[in-house]
């Protein structure tokens, strides 16, 4: 794992865990579960081949804004393992096609625009084999029976206060904001008005432990969320005018909003957030591209079409 960016950018190894023994426990289980040989071998083939998008290179053409291919290598391994001709995906890549009007032209992206968008479609490629895999063991798990049983899966990660915080930080730690404030009400609120109905003596206690003005804060309409999708529908939006408009929004209107306090040695902070794990310092930059995270056409049409079965369905619709 130490040789891919994309799965080592926190804890490669866990002393407690054998990687080999949990590949094979899995590999087991896909199996019982019912999944064809093909699908088996199309589920490593994707997974590897995301593994290794995140090692693709590209550099800027000499005195143009144009992106070009930092070598093959890669990108050869990434094809051969999705079912792909190498030099269609890197020629889609950094010449996608786009539909302007009623036809289409072939528009020449930056290095960055590139690394947008392989990162997207990784994302694309990774999520929507998760849920395939999803639907086919429910699927295989199915009784048929009138009465329902299910087992609930929840795997999220921790609460995230990193030296630099981004929008995958926010993301997460709403989530566990939102979690933690599920698990209050159901804790600390519904459990004491069960008390009272079955006529328990007690008096009630606020634990104060309500989360609801961190999470409106990041999800009422005119929040920050909101204020980032409308940002990303204006075209010459930018990271200060998505800053100033969150300003505007909330500073000193939201005691949850406030301004990062500079630090010596503190990596760059535009705002923080009073969660209720702790204060974290957030840096938007490049905030509005990774919320748009448009998926290239063009390297889709060869998903569709690619030898690996699995792959094109994922990308049938």
């Amino acid at each position: 794992p130490y040789d891919y960016q994309f799965v080592s950018q926190g804890e490669i190894t866990v002393p407690s865990i054998n990687d080999q023994e949990e590949l094979m426990a899995t590999d087991s289980a896909i199996e019982i579960l019912g999944f064809t040989a093909d699908e088996r071998t199309a589920i490593y083939k994707l997974t590897g081949a995301v593994m290794h998008y995140g090692n693709l290179k590209f550099k800027q053409k000499q005195r143009e804004e144009q992106a070009e291919p930092d070598g093959t290598e890669v990108a050869d391994k990434a094809a051969y393992l999705m079912g792909l001709n190498s030099a269609d995906l890197l020629k889609a890549l950094c010449y996608p096609r786009v539909k302007v009007g009623n036809e289409y032209v072939t528009k020449g992206q930056t290095v960055q625009q590139v690394y947008n968008s392989v990162g997207a479609l990784a994302k694309a490629v990774y999520e929507k084999m998760f849920l395939w895999m999803v639907v086919r063991i429910n699927e295989q798990l199915d009784t048929k029976q009138p009465r329902q049983y299910f087992i609930g899966v929840l795997d999220i990660a921790g609460f995230e206060i990193f030296d630099f915080n981004s929008l995958e930080q926010l993301c997460i730690n709403f989530t566990n904001e939102k979690l933690q404030q599920f698990f209050n009400h159901h804790m600390f609120v519904l459990e004491q008005e069960e008390y009272k109905k079955e006529g328990i003596e007690w008096t009630f206690i606020d634990f104060g432990m309500d989360l609801a003005a961190c999470i409106e804060l990041i999800e009422k309409p005119m929040g920050i969320f909101s204020i980032l999708e409308e940002e990303c529908m204006f075209p010459k939006a930018t990271d200060t005018s998505f800053k100033n408009k969150l300003y505007d929004q909330h500073l000193g209107k939201s005691n949850n909003f406030q301004k990062p306090k500079p630090g010596k040695g503190k990596a760059e902070a535009h705002f923080s957030l009073v969660h209720y794990a702790g204060t974290v310092d957030y840096n938007i930059t490049g905030w509005l591209e990774k919320n748009k995270d448009p998926l290239n056409e063009t390297v889709i049409g060869l998903y569709q079409k690619s030898s690996v079965k699995t792959l094109a369905l994922l990308f049938a619709s």
